[in-house]
């Protein structure tokens, strides 16, 4: 995805800037410092912090604080039949804020992602119910309509130069015009495929969701001994053996303990029916995050990206194509924003003119930033949309169980989203200072 020869692209990719590979890396994963123990890593690891490389350490303690106060205050929040429901309820908005993620990263911003989902969302209804086609085939027409709407924004901001603020928000304006003629005014359509209705309301089974989860540590701890072994035989730069039996261990804990709370039957009255299992959505943001996970931190169009919003004219001048990075930004964007229409349909039951509308993009853009994607460009990760989703959904689950007024929810909200642009401004100054 790039004009640049493989001398050049390699030189990029290793180092975009400091920050985007610092982003790329996250957590404890800094292989630019040779660490040969864990307490040697540790120790990297608070250099970073105190060099402003907050990462998405803010979000997790912070989620960490709201689950806490709000089991504290009310003992249904800690239910499995509440955990599931909190996992539903986050799906959508993790999943629209995983594309904008990659706006972001570039220093744009999209305006239309909600209400262009909710136009996608429109399209795979009309598909299903007026053309009955599959559900297969009406999720295809979705997705490109989506891809479509991204082309056309991205088109007009890397080719006519106009700011992404102002193209995304005549997006925002014109794009709610599609349901609303295609609907009609009040008007909704329902969204009862058994597959794409299910993705909210039915659970994987108990058998396949305990192979998934035993398959997805046992992948994980693979790739990981296999990356480790083949970067010390070569004498390159490695994580200590210790650092990453340690990484293996936690993901098994909380993949293989989730799987074992969402396993058990949650249903109010046990005795009568059974509901146990995994929700289907969440497969589908795990599968995802790992694919954009991947496109991010292992591929030349994941280095590039970083390297563009990190510095675009030093990307340029490296070879790079910067038009058609954030062309393919724009369109990932919408094309999740799709994606993440469908699942709201999907936990709905239903399509309006309204979807999309709101505070859904407000509520997207909110969970990339607590997470720890900076609006600066350059700094972002996939897993920042999770962490951000989870903290967006938890604050009016938690309320709700609290039967608070609704005005509390949104001065928390903004409360939190706040602090965490705070927290990104204080980080890049620190940076900054450090001459990072």
């Amino acid at each position: 995805m790039t004009d640049a020869s493989p001398d050049v692209s390699s030189d990029v990719s290793t180092h975009p800037t400091s920050s985007g590979a610092s982003a790329a890396d996250g957590g404890f994963d800094n292989d630019n410092v040779q660490a040969t123990s864990i307490a040697d890593s540790a120790r990297d690891y608070v250099n970073r912090l105190r060099g402003g490389d907050m990462g998405s350490l803010p979000a997790i303690l912070g989620l960490v604080f709201l689950v806490i106060v709000f089991a504290s205050l009310n003992d249904r929040f800690l239910t499995t039949y509440n955990m599931a429901n909190l996992v539903v309820q986050a799906s959508s908005i993790i999943v629209l804020a995983m594309g904008l993620v990659f706006v972001l990263l570039l220093g744009e911003i999209d305006l239309s992602a909600g209400v262009a989902g909710g136009a996608s969302a429109t399209i795979i209804a009309l598909m299903l119910i007026d053309y009955d086609w599959t559900w297969w085939l009406a999720t295809l027409a979705g997705l490109a309509t989506g891809a479509v709407i991204g082309l056309a924004i991205g088109a007009l901001v890397s080719f006519l130069g106009i700011p992404s603020f102002v193209v995304t928000l005549a997006f925002f304006l014109a794009l709610q015009a599609v349901p609303l003629r295609l609907i009609g005014s009040g008007g909704s359509l329902r969204f009862n495929d058994e597959v794409l209705r299910g993705l909210s309301i039915k659970n994987v089974p108990v058998t396949a969701g305990w192979i998934a989860a035993v398959l997805i540590v046992a992948v994980f701890a693979g790739l990981s001994l296999w990356r480790y072994r083949s970067l010390s035989s070569r004498g390159l730069v490695h994580q200590p053996l210790g650092l990453v039996v340690l990484k293996i261990a936690v993901l098994a804990v909380i993949v293989l303990g989730l799987t074992a709370l969402l396993s058990a039957n949650r249903a109010p009255n046990p005795n009568l029916f059974d509901i146990s299992g995994v929700p289907w959505v969440a497969p589908v943001v795990i599968a995802l995050l790992l694919f954009w996970t991947f496109v991010l931190t292992k591929t030349r169009f994941g280095r590039h990206l970083y390297a563009v919003g990190g510095n675009a004219e030093a990307a340029r001048r490296a070879g790079i194509n910067v038009r058609r990075m954030r062309i393919s930004a724009f369109v990932i964007c919408s094309s999740m924003a799709a994606i993440s229409g469908l699942l709201s349909a999907s936990y709905t039951g239903k399509v309006s003119p309204g979807s999309g509308g709101g505070n859904v993009l407000l509520y997207a853009v909110a969970a990339a930033v607590i997470g720890g994607t900076s609006l600066f460009g350059g700094r972002g990760r996939a897993i920042d949309a999770v962490i951000g989703g989870l903290v967006i959904a938890t604050i009016p689950n938690g309320l709700g169980l609290l039967n608070q007024a609704a005005y509390i929810n949104f001065v928390v909200t903004g409360g939190v989203l706040l602090l965490a642009a705070s927290v990104d401004a204080i980080s890049r100054r620190r940076r900054s200072s450090a001459g990072v």
